[in-house]
C-alpha cells in the first residue's frame, strides 16, 4: 500500500544509500517513506524528520542518543531500528518495513472489539512495552496509530526514541500530536516513567472495547483538563456486560496518581494474561451493543458482519467482513490513503508466538476458539460467575433433600398385607410428617439464616487485623490472614480481602486477609568505580530508575567512570528508585602559558603556579634576538595538559660571538662581502666621496663581537 503523491524527495538517493521509491504517510513530526537499501538491497522504512526538527543541533544529538539506545532492544514486539542519519538538511530514520495496517485502521473498521480480540491485541504491545521498560526505554506516546500489524498477524510498537527526543524540544500539547492518550504527568510537564506509557495503554485498551475514547472535547485542552482533573470510567459503562475484571484492569492502569498503575509492561502483562485465562467464553466474547446493532441490520454475525459507526475519529462507512487466513488476520483492503502506517516491520516470528494464548483468538485471525462445555460450570471464571454457580448447587442441593423425603414417604405402604395396629400406624406417620418437617426446616435454616445463608463481606482496607476480623465475624465469616507487600498501605493493616469487599457469599466460605508487610525494599548495587554503561545494566537489573547525571573532572578517574551514587550503595529502597549518579569527565583540562622570552627562574614559577611540571633542557642555544638566560623555545608551546604533564624549555645563550678580521687598506667591496658572510651587518663612511675606494678605518676590528653585530668601513 502506497501513498502516490508528488514528493521532491522521491526518486533521490539519500545518504549515498536509501533509494526513496514512494511516500507512505505524513504526520506531525516526520515523513515516511518506502526505500530500498543498496547496499544490503532489502526494503525499509525511511522516517524523514520535518525541518524544524533538523535545524535543532540539540534535538538531532539526543535523536542520535535515543536512536541508539532503540536499536539495542531486540524483541518480537518491537519496531526493529536499524539506522540513523544526517544527510545535508535531511535527518532520518530508518526502520524495518513490511506492508500492514496500525490498530487505528482496526479500530476504524470494526468500532468496538469484543473483549477475547482486543486483549488478543493489546497483548503483544504490553509485552513488547515490558521489554522496552525492562531495558531502560520510555515510548511516552502508546496510540493505536504506532501499533503496527502485519499481513500475517504480528504485532509490533513503533517510534520508540523519537518521542523522547523530541519531549526535549517541544511543549506537551505538541509532542505527542494525540492528547487523548497523554498522561497526567506529561500533561503537567512532570517526569514520566513507564506507567506513563501504562496510562496511555489504557486508554488504547478503553477504545477497542468501546469504540470511543474516554475523553473527548472540541480543542486538544479541554481533553488534557480532563486527564489531570477527572477519572476514567469503566468501560462497560459503554459496553454493558463487560466483565468486571475488565473494567478493574482499564481502570488500574488509568488511575490518576502514577503509584496506583502497574509499576511497567511487565506487571501489566502478568495481570492481563491471567484476566484472559480465567474469564469465561461468554465474557471473552460479549459482542459490544454497536456490533450487534449493525449485525442485526445487515443480516450478518455480529463479529463479522458490516457496520457503521461514529465515534471519536468521526464516522466511519460499513466495512465488508474481514477475511479470514489460515495463520493470520489481513486488514489491508480496509486502509485508505491517509490512513497507512507510518512505519510497517518485518520479524520471522509467528502469530501462535505474537499471541501466547492463541487457543482464545477469535475467528478473524484464523484460529477456532476452543468448544465448551455448556453443561459444565465455568470453574476459571469471575468470582460472581463461581457465586452464582455455587447458589445453583445448594439449591440443587435442598431439591434432593426435599426428593429424599417425598420418596421415602412415597415407599411407605398405605395398607399391609396383614391387618395391623391402627394406632401404631398412625403414630408411624406422624413419626414420617415431623422427619420431613424437620429435614425442610433444618434446609430451611441453612440456606437461610445458617452458614450456607448468603452475606457481602464488609470493607477492610486499611484496619487493623483485629478490626478486620471483628467485621468479618460480626458479618458470619470465618477468616484468615496472608502477609503481602505493599507500597501504599502501611506494615500491619489489612490491604484487602478475597473475596472482595461487597462481593455476596455462603457464610460458611471463608474470607482471606491480605495483611500489609509495608513496601518491599531492596538493596541498591554498587555502582562507584564502573562504566556509566555498566551502571546503567546494574541499575535495570535491580529494577531501579536511572535518576540525574552529574560530570564533574577528576584527576585520577577515567571519563565515564561512576564516582558516586545516591542513595549509596546498599540502602534498601522500592523497585523503580530513581538513583543520582556522579560521573567523571576525566582529569580538568589546563591551557599551556607561553613563557618564551622570560627569565628561567619567572618561566619555572609560571608553569607550576599553573599545576604542571617545568623540565629545562640541558643544551641552550645562541640566539642573536634572545638575551642570555631567557626562554628561547618551550615544548609545547600551546594547547592543553593535564595536572603534573611536563613542559620542556630551552635557555638562549645569548648572541655567538664572532671575530672581525681586518680589512683596512683593502677593497672596500671585497671587505663588505666577506664581513657579510660572516653575519655581519656592513655600513659604509665614504671619505672625498671614496674615488679610490679603498678601506682606510674600520670599527670594530679585530675582536669577538656578537653575530650580527655592525661593522663600519671607512672608505677613501
Amino acid at each position: 500500500m502506497q501513498e502516490n503523491v508528488s514528493d521532491s524527495l522521491v526518486g533521490s538517493l539519500v545518504d549515498n544509500r536509501y533509494r526513496v521509491n514512494s511516500r507512505l504517510a505524513r504526520g506531525g513530526m516526520s515523513t515516511v517513506y518506502l526505500a530500498t537499501d543498496q547496499r544490503l538491497d532489502r526494503e525499509v522504512a525511511l522516517k524523514v524528520l520535518h525541518p524544524h526538527l533538523v535545524n535543532d543541533g540539540n534535538f538531532l544529538d539526543r535523536l542520535a542518543r535515543e536512536a541508539r539506545a532503540a536499536a539495542k532492544l531486540s524483541h518480537p514486539h518491537v519496531v526493529g531500528v536499524l539506522d540513523q542519519g544526517h544527510d545535508g538538511r535531511t535527518a532520518y530514520l530508518v526502520m524495518e518495513y513490511i506492508k500492514g495496517h496500525t490498530l487505528r485502521d482496526v479500530i476504524n473498521a470494526k468500532g468496538a472489539l469484543s473483549p477475547r480480540l482486543a486483549l488478543a491485541l493489546i497483548d503483544p504491545v504490553v509485552e513488547g512495552l515490558g521489554a522496552a521498560h525492562a531495558a531502560g526505554l520510555i515510548h511516552r506516546d502508546v496510540k493505536p496509530e504506532n501499533v503496527l500489524i502485519a499481513e500475517d498477524g504480528r504485532i509490533k510498537i513503533g517510534d520508540f526514541g523519537l518521542a523522547r527526543a523530541v519531549t526535549a524540544t517541544t511543549s506537551t500539547g505538541t509532542l505527542i500530536g494525540t492528547v487523548a492518550y497523554l498522561s497526567p504527568e506529561l500533561v503537567l510537564g512532570k517526569p514520566a516513567d513507564a506507567r506513563s506509557d501504562i496510562y496511555s495503554t489504557g486508554i488504547m485498551l478503553f477504545e477497542m472495547l468501546t469504540g470511543r475514547q474516554p475523553f473527548d472535547g472540541e480543542v486538544p485542552i479541554q481533553v488534557a483538563y480532563q486527564h489531570v482533573n477527572s477519572t476514567v470510567g469503566p468501560p462497560s459503562g459503554f459496553a454493558p456486560g463487560l466483565a468486571e475484571e475488565v473494567d478493574e484492569l482499564v481502570q488500574w492502569c488509568t488511575a490518576n496518581d502514577p503509584e496506583k498503575r502497574p509499576v511497567d509492561g511487565n506487571a501489566l502483562l502478568s495481570e492481563l494474561r491471567h484476566i484472559r485465562t480465567n474469564l469465561t467464553d461468554t465474557e471473552l466474547d460479549l459482542q459490544p451493543p454497536a456490533a450487534l446493532h449493525a449485525a442485526e441490520a445487515a443480516g450478518a454475525e455480529p463479529e463479522m458482519g458490516a457496520r457503521g459507526r461514529t465515534g471519536a475519529a468521526g464516522p466511519v462507512p460499513p466495512q465488508p467482513p474481514m477475511p479470514q487466513r489460515p495463520a493470520a488476520v489481513n486488514h489491508t483492503e480496509l486502509l485508505s490513503p491517509v490512513q497507512r502506517p507510518t512505519e510497517i516491520i518485518s520479524h520471522t516470528s509467528n502469530p501462535t508466538a505474537v499471541f501466547p494464548h492463541a487457543r482464545q483468538l477469535p475467528p478473524a485471525f484464523g484460529l477456532e476458539p476452543p468448544e465448551t462445555d455448556d453443561a459444565a460450570p465455568a470453574a476459571l471464571g469471575s468470582r460472581e460467575a463461581g457465586d452464582r454457580e455455587l447458589s445453583k448447587r445448594e439449591q440443587r442441593k435442598q431439591d434432593r433433600v426435599g426428593e429424599r423425603a417425598r420418596s421415602r414417604a412415597a415407599a411407605t405402604p398405605l395398607r399391609t398385607l396383614r391387618e395391623g395396629n391402627s394406632r401404631r400406624r398412625g403414630a408411624l406417620w406422624i413419626v414420617i410428617l415431623v422427619i420431613a418437617a424437620l429435614l425442610a426446616t433444618g434446609a430451611g435454616w441453612f440456606f437461610g439464616m445458617g452458614p450456607g445463608s448468603p452475606g457481602t463481606v464488609p470493607s477492610v482496607a486499611n484496619r487493623t487485623v483485629a478490626e478486620a476480623q471483628q467485621l468479618l465475624r460480626t458479618a458470619g465469616f470465618q477468616s484468615s490472614t496472608q502477609d503481602v507487600f505493599d507500597d501504599d498501605v502501611r506494615a500491619g493493616l489489612v490491604v484487602g480481602s478475597e473475596p472482595d469487599a461487597g462481593t455476596e457469599i455462603r457464610k460458611f466460605q471463608q474470607v482471606s486477609l491480605f495483611v500489609s508487610k509495608g513496601p518491599q525494599l531492596f538493596p541498591l548495587p554498587v555502582l562507584s568505580g564502573k562504566s556509566l554503561e555498566t551502571a546503567k545494566s546494574a541499575l535495570n537489573g535491580s529494577e531501579m530508575a536511572l535518576g540525574k547525571i552529574t560530570e564533574k573532572f577528576d584527576e585520577e578517574a577515567a571519563a565515564g567512570t561512576v564516582l558516586g551514587q545516591s542513595p549509596a550503595a546498599g540502602t534498601q529502597v522500592r523497585h523503580g528508585t530513581p538513583v543520582s549518579l556522579t560521573v567523571s569527565k576525566g582529569p580538568q583540562p589546563i591551557p599551556v602559558p607561553d613563557v618564551r622570552g622570560e627569565e628561567k627562574e619567572s618561566a619555572v614559577q609560571a608553569i607550576e603556579a599553573a599545576g604542571l611540571k617545568a623540565v629545562v633542557a640541558k643544551d641552550t642555544v645562541h640566539d642573536r634576538n634572545v638575551p642570555k638566560g631567557a626562554v628561547v623555545n618551550q615544548e609545547p608551546a600551546s594547547g592543553n595538559l593535564t595536572r603534573g604533564q611536563a613542559i620542556t624549555l630551552t635557555i638562549s645563550d645569548g648572541p655567538k660571538l664572532v671575530k672581525v678580521p681586518n680589512y683596512i687598506g683593502k677593497q672596500a667591496s671585497d671587505a663588505r662581502e666577506a664581513l657579510e658572510k660572516r653575519g655581519f651587518e656592513v655600513r659604509v663612511n665614504n671619505i672625498l666621496g671614496g674615488f679610490f675606494g679603498t678601506v682606510r678605518d674600520q670599527d670594530p676590528v679585530d675582536t669577538e663581537v656578537p653575530e650580527g653585530s655592525v661593522v663600519t668601513l671607512t672608505v677613501v
